[in-house]
């Protein structure tokens, strides 16, 4: 195993911006190291700390027309629960209400739960989907569902609706197509979320990792670099080849290295592409907007990804589904505590960085080519627990959706009286995701050609 530290720093500042951490020299399938130096060869490394707008009219993508140029899922892994968010039951029995009181919002007629006050306030910057169902009940299926509209039996696995924009799109310039925020894979426990990535699109269109500190240090866990490599260095072409030589010629290297690798080497190489890890960048009443937290700085993280014309960036609340999980990193899984962790850490912290994402889009004016979609994987059950809160219920939960042309202020759907199931049409995970394409600019006929999201329909109202 390799231990590399990295932090490349701007010039009078002090906060680490890139942090590298320790990495298997191992190789898989992927480039030969010789093309992966041609491929380095192409990049602008001298340029200095270019700025966004540039990586956006490199990676800009062909297609003028299509509504959303970038998409932000925000994926509340481990499902919050609705009624005690977005979808209050007031008039409901006592043991399915819950204990936290309704206020209005901007909307007409709707109301959320005293814990999420600011995204109240901005209730006319996006439409609430209130009838959603999905087809699996546990953890990490109903992740496979939420992120490719399939579950994972029978397999193969489908794609993540991000691969699918990232095929679309093809490449983007100076970053990868498709990001996941996050300190690693989202996972139950030992278990992945088998939907995370290309599936049968291929490993060529998994998602970049980088994870995100409550510091605002981005960290790229995926990049490889051999021993007697010195990133310090990486800008000098000629010198890193030397000392690949040298290597491959000491070790006997042979066999072609990870895709992954070369996408993190790009990163590295291109100083426009490393500016949009940079954070301190951001004034530093910006960053304190979005909150001092791993959600709050990686939400922050995405909007510059978007500002980049990234087209796909999957922004994940936590890595772990665990309501409780060392590393302060844990999901909306609240089998325990329910109440407690909402009103104390879950709901301020989506309430504060969400707000920020959509006022910083508007203010930016990326609102009209930015997608942003919210929701977890699944509800939490209306009627409160023996332990005092809330388990898994597939058949009733919600989502925000915001910019891309999309007409704010508006409920789409509707759920009973005590919000165990919807009163309107059903909308399945498949519809979030033919939506999402859709409005992508990736129609039916571009669908049924790389034969993803069969069957399925868009959710009116939101195209």
């Amino acid at each position: 195993m390799i231990s590399v530290r990295w932090h490349y720093k701007t010039r009078g500042m002090n906060d680490p911006l890139i942090n590298i951490g320790a990495f298997s020299a191992r190789t898989c399938a992927g480039v030969s190291r010789r093309s992966f130096l041609q491929l380095a060869s192409a990049l602008p490394l001298g340029a200095g700390l270019a700025g966004l707008p540039q990586i956006c009219s490199a990676g800009e993508s062909p297609a003028k027309k299509v509504r959303a140029k970038s998409i932000i899922f925000v994926f509340l892994w481990g499902a919050p629960s609705h009624l005690d968010t977005c979808d209050p039951k007031p008039n409901a029995p006592s043991e399915y209400r819950g204990p936290f009181g309704v206020i209005p919002t901007r909307t007409p007629g709707v109301h959320f739960t005293e814990l999420l006050p600011q995204m109240a306030r901005r209730s006319d910057k996006f439409t609430l989907v209130r009838s959603h169902v999905t087809s699996a009940g546990g953890h990490p299926d109903a992740g496979t569902v939420a992120l490719t509209g399939f579950e994972e039996v029978p397999t193969p696995v489908k794609p993540n609706f991000g691969s699918i924009v990232a095929k679309h799109r093809g490449p983007s310039g100076a970053l990868p197509p498709f990001f996941s925020i996050a300190n690693g894979v989202v996972m139950d426990g030992s278990r992945r979320i088998e939907g995370y990535g290309g599936g049968t699109l291929g490993r060529a269109y998994d998602p970049f990792l980088v994870g995100c500190s409550d510091q605002g240090e981005a960290n790229i866990p995926a990049l490889q670099l051999l021993d007697d490599v010195n990133p310090a260095r990486i800008s000098d072409r000629r010198q890193l080849s030397q000392q690949l030589d040298r290597i491959s010629a000491a070790r006997d290297l042979t066999g072609p290295w990870n895709r992954t690798a070369s996408r993190a080497y790009e990163l590295l190489t291109n100083p426009a592409a490393r500016a949009a890890f940079d954070l301190t960048r951001e004034k530093p009443e910006t960053r304190g907007r979005y909150g001092w937290t791993v959600f709050g700085q990686s939400a922050l993280l995405a909007r510059r990804l978007a500002e980049a014309c990234v087209p796909y960036i999957q922004l994940n609340y936590s890595r772990h589904v665990e309501a409780i999980n060392p590393g302060f990193e844990f999901g909306w899984d609240t089998h325990a505590y329910n109440f407690e962790l909402l009103q104390d850490w879950h709901c301020p912290i989506l309430d504060r960085a969400y707000s920020a994402l959509l006022d910083d889009l508007h203010d930016r004016g990326l609102i009209d080519q930015t997608l942003v979609v919210c929701m977890g994987e699944f509800g939490r059950t209306p009627k409160i627990s023996l332990r005092a809160a809330r388990d898994h219920w597939p058949p009733c939960y919600f989502s925000l959706w915001a910019g891309a042309g999309i007409e704010p202020g508006r409920v789409i759907g509707e759920s009973d009286a005590r919000g165990e199931h919807p009163r309107t049409e059903p909308l399945s995970p498949l519809r979030v995701g033919t939506t999402i394409a859709e409005l992508a600019g990736i129609d039916t006929e571009a669908r049924a050609a790389m034969r993803v999201l069969e069957n399925g329909k868009v959710i009116e109202g939101l195209v």
